[in-house]
């Protein structure tokens, strides 16, 4: 008779499960932050940087709702239901699938899936992903959460970020909450996230912790301490700053040694020699605002890390940080609908106080515009909004020592749908083929975790859409398709080896290789169901600066006196 076989592992003390802990800013720009070139006083993201790896060749969805229907279920926005953004959904795309507005019930976040499997769940911060019963996160696997519901509004209060219908909706555990006197949202949601993890766990149970903070989203805000320390920063202007963040990205190592500043904008808008003193003083002050929100953003992020190193989880935690896109351009003259001549400028002119001493300060609306948002992206083309570098590459890190190297940089292409299949993995969870009694989607996404064990990804073809944009990434080639004046109208075609910020478009010298990524493209939009539809909206079309606007003709006709 065979010696019976015994699995030691049964007799030991079972594996701790890794807890998760994902961290999104809102609108951070690729260099804003230490780790990426950037000279705000960021010492807790650089400090997970060094203790974990830089990711930078990490891509996300152009705009806020789109990336966090990816980042939270692994499968493509226009399949869990942000095909657009839920503020502009097109007569032809209601009503169509993948074009709810809000997560549908095709796809499963992975806290539905963690919960199943015995994870406490939170969230705090912005949600973006639909307001119907059906849809806010007490219903889709959050067990505890405090949440802004919206896109975004002011940081000190509930003043909103658009006129009209458009409220500062909050959700305490799915019940409509107020905010107490002294709000600030980063300090806030990070209190309501270390109460949670101090008090709503059980003793030894894993986590996901899903901490979404609306800094640095417009309106541009933070508290007085942050600001005063900003007060000298900036005088130079966007040229000196943009200068010096890449060649400490150069340095880093963040970025290949023959990338080149792409800056579209260039004799687009005027350039800071070019503004009057007014002007400067307030696209000085500007940029001191977003850098304080950056700041204390930082601070409170290391208040979350700080708590976790003295319960001893950090080292058994899987800490993603990330930008869910590029710097906003935005400005009350391009916000808004097509209809209103000036926009929402009269609107915010009316109802905040704008003036140069109160800027940042409750009871203001500063956005961060077109400039300093290519300033924040550099050296990416454009920002927010696009399918240019700007828009979808975004600075992320990962620490987890477990499988993390330390103060590593990781350069494959990675992208935000990648994260849950990594945290199945990791947690060893299964994803159900069918979820309430509906059959779910397959992924788009895959683990990443070969990445760091000295392994590639094989090649794949990642398509992104939004708003009639067009992109695709395959290997070290990407095309892209955006309409005059932010593209020519017609596919281009970029190599990233040779040209790592895509400033030479070799369609002409490569037909057959542009051909091959378009046939892509469109086996992608037949996959994912892309409904096109007409612009009709300035945002994310059109870009103003001190009186000079830039869009599609069609907007500029409908917008412009």
């Amino acid at each position: 008779m065979p010696a019976l076989l015994i699995n030691q592992a049964t007799f030991a003390d079972p594996v701790k499960q890794p807890n998760i802990l994902l961290i999104v800013a809102d609108d951070l720009g690729f260099s804003d932050t230490e780790p990426f070139g950037g000279e705000i006083h960021t010492p807790n993201i650089k400090k997970l940087a060094k203790q974990g790896a830089i990711l930078s060749n990490f891509y996300a969805g152009p705009t806020c709702s789109v990336t966090r229907s990816m980042l939270l279920t692994g499968n493509d926005n226009h399949q869990a239901g942000i095909g657009s953004m839920s503020e502009f959904l097109q007569p032809e795309q209601k009503g169509k699938p993948g074009y709810e507005g809000r997560l549908n019930d095709k796809v499963i976040t992975i806290a539905e899936v963690l919960k199943q499997n015995g994870y406490a769940t939170f969230m705090t911060g912005k949600w973006h992903l639909g307001g119907t019963p059906e849809s806010i996160p007490s219903a889709r696997g959050f067990a505890n959460s405090f949440v802004l519901l919206p896109g975004g509004a002011a940081h000190f209060d509930t003043s909103p970020m658009f006129p009209g219908n458009y409220k500062a909706r909050y959700l305490n555990n799915g019940q409509e909450a107020s905010l107490p006197e002294n709000f600030y949202s980063s300090d806030y949601y990070t209190d309501k996230m270390l109460s949670y993890l101090k008090n709503n766990r059980e003793k030894n149970q894993p986590f996901f912790a899903y901490l979404a903070y609306t800094a640095p989203h417009w309106p541009l805000q933070a508290p007085d301490q942050y600001l005063k320390k900003y007060s000298k920063a900036y005088q130079d202007g966007y040229d000196k700053t943009r200068e010096a963040r890449f060649k400490k990205l150069i340095k880093l190592g963040v970025i290949p040694a023959n990338a080149k500043i792409n800056d579209p904008l260039q004799g687009v808008f005027k350039n800071w020699n070019q503004l009057d003193v007014k002007q400067k003083a307030e696209q000085v002050k500007t940029m001191q605002v977003y850098a304080a929100m950056i700041d204390n953003l930082d601070h409170n992020i290391g208040r979350v890390l700080n708590y976790l190193q003295s319960t001893k989880d950090l080292d058994n935690t899987m800490v993603l940080f990330m930008s869910d896109n590029g710097a906003e351009s935005a400005s009350p003259e391009s916000l808004g609908t097509t209809e209103d001549k000036s926009g929402i400028a009269d609107w915010v002119n009316q109802n905040f106080d704008n003036s140069l001493a109160h800027m940042g300060k409750k009871g203001s609306y500063v956005t961060l515009g077109p400039q300093w948002a290519q300033v924040a992206s550099t050296p990416l083309p454009y920002f927010k909004s696009f399918l240019a570098d700007g828009g979808i590459h975004v600075p992320a890190i990962i620490r987890y020592p477990k499988l993390v190297k330390a103060n590593s940089i990781q350069k494959n292409l990675l992208h935000v749908s990648d994260f849950v299949p990594t945290v199945l993995e990791l947690t060893q969870s299964t994803r159900p083929m069918t979820y309430n009694d509906q059959k779910l989607i397959p992924m788009q996404g895959q683990s990443f975790t070969s990445v760091f064990k000295g392994k590639t990804i094989p090649e794949r073809a990642i398509g992104w859409e939004f708003n009639n944009k067009k992109s695709l990434y395959k290997g070290d080639w990407t095309v892209r398709f955006e309409d005059q004046p932010y593209g020519i109208g017609q596919w281009e075609l970029y190599n990233r080896q040779s040209d790592p910020t895509l400033k030479n478009n070799i369609a002409a010298q490569h037909p057959e290789k542009l051909n091959e990524l378009v046939k892509d493209w469109d086996a992608y939009a037949q996959r994912v169901g892309i409904i096109s539809a007409p612009v009709r909206y300035r945002y994310g079309q059109m870009n103003c600066f001190y009186g000079t606007c830039i869009g599609p003709e069609e907007i500029k006709n409908l917008s412009n006196p």
